[in-house]
Order: structure tokens, then sequence, then C-alpha cells
């Protein structure tokens, strides 16, 4: 098959390299039928993350079809049209147990494209896969999926969730790049009174424009200010009496939330 593999900071390939093979009774061989790329992709060709080794295949999102099903996968069969998450979860451990499969104790957590080869290539093995893929229900593209391996659960959790945002909030999302855009998609879930986006780049904000999401004078005066803290956002919008000046608003990034005090 062909696929994307590394070769050390700022060098990868589009190469033929070995089919995957079943290894363990609970994995899969996944056809990839479409996959994307995360920015902790970029983070690896800069040679940021030292675990990935020379010769490893990128990637850790997918939408495809199982090839090949292990004699202990009990959810799934050949042909059956799938999600490969971003995390592998072995489902048993104590961390899989409190739903915090990141932390996997038994080979699992994000491990695609990272310890184990990845997504970036026509075909992917899939650990765990009872616990790590999930059935695309009819109707639901490809491209539509692919977006639920990744990004929207991370601007969900990590910002939505974290931040504990209830209905009536006011809500800053800094920060309009795709994991931005996820958390302002999963804030509307909860009915806030009012969601502002904060960014830099005039294309994210067009986006958030479409997507009916406020946007925050501030921006234009704050393109230069790297160093945006909670207190300082809370402090010029008062001064500019903005709507997330009142003390029960959220700033949420694309990284971090800060929650109610």
């Amino acid at each position: 098959m062909r696929a994307l593999v590394y070769h050390g900071p700022g060098q990868k390939a589009w190469e033929e390299v070995a089919d995957p093979e079943i290894l363990d009774d609970g994995d899969v061989i996944v056809r990839v039928d479409a996959t994307t790329i995360c920015g902790t992709d970029l983070h690896i060709l800069k040679g940021d993350v030292p675990a990935v080794h020379e010769g490893r295949i990128l990637g850790h999102e997918a939408v495809g079809t199982v090839w090949e099903a292990g004699n202990g996968v009990r959810r799934f069969c050949p042909g059956d049209r799938v999600l490969v998450s971003c995390i592998s979860a072995c489902g048993s451990c104590q961390y899989c147990r409190e739903a915090r499969y990141g932390q996997c104790l038994e080979g699992g957590g994000w491990v695609l494209g990272h310890k184990v080869d990845g997504t970036q290539a026509e075909f992917v093995r899939v650990l765990y896969a009872d616990h790590s893929t999930f059935r695309i229900p009819d109707g639901v593209s490809d491209e539509q999926a692919l977006m639920l391996a990744d990004i929207l659960p991370t601007g969900y959790e990590v910002g939505v969730l974290a931040g504990a945002v209830r209905p009536g909030d006011v809500v800053a999302v800094v920060g309009t790049g795709p994991v931005g855009l996820a958390a302002i998609a999963g804030a509307r879930l909860y009915s806030p009174s009012h969601i502002v986006a904060i960014g830099l780049s005039d294309a994210r904000l067009e986006a958030v424009r479409m997507m009916n999401a406020d946007m925050s004078e501030i921006n234009r005066c704050w393109r230069s200010d790297i160093g945006l803290t909670k207190d300082k956002i809370s402090r010029r919008s008062r001064e500019r009496n903005l709507p997330f000046s009142q003390p029960s608003t959220f700033l949420i990034t694309s990284a971090r939330a800060w929650p109610r005090r």
C-alpha cells in the first residue's frame, strides 16, 4: 500500500510500504476512505514529538471500511463502515472504566501515528477495535463523520464541557482555528445568550460569521497582543462595555478553558 511516512524533522514521503496485519485478536484492518491532518501532525513534522520515530506512518483520524477483523472482535465485521477514533482504548483498565481513555494503561491512548502506524495510508491497523472504532449511520458522509475523529470532540470536551457552558451564558472563544470553530459549534448546543469569537485570521473570522457567532470589535485592536489572559480580556471588555465583561462569562480557547469561579 501507499502511506505518508515520517523520516525525521521536515522530512516526509508518500511511498510504498507493507500492508498492515492483524497482530492481536482485538485488531481490525480498516481500508481508509477519508483522512485528514491535525496540528499534532505538524508538530511531529517539526520534530517536536521525539517519541515519533523515523519510518512511522502519520495520522490518527480516519473514516473507512473494515477490511479484516481479528477473532476477538465482537462489534464489527468486514464491510462495516466505521469512524476510527484518534484515541484507542482497551475498555477494561482503570482509566478506561472511568472514561479517561487517553490515559489507557494497556497500550491505548493516542497511539495511532505516534507509537504505531497511523491513518494517512490506504489501510490502517486499529487496536482494541471494539472500543476504538464506531459504526457510521447511513446518510452520514465520510467528510461529516471525519470531524468526529478528533477535532469536534476536542472543541467540545476541552472547551465546552471543561468550561461548564450553561444556558444563558456569554461565551468568548479565543482562537478561531478549526478547534475554536468546533468549540463554537459545541457551545451553541447549550443555548448561550451570546458567543463572541476573538481571532487573528480574516479567513477564519469569515468562517465564524457563517456560523452566526458574533464578531468582536476587539479583534482589530488585539491582533498584535499575544499575551491574552482572562483578566486582560475582561478588563478591556469592561472598558468598551462589551457583553463578555460580565462576571458570568466563560473564556474558551482552542486548547483550554477557564471555568466559572
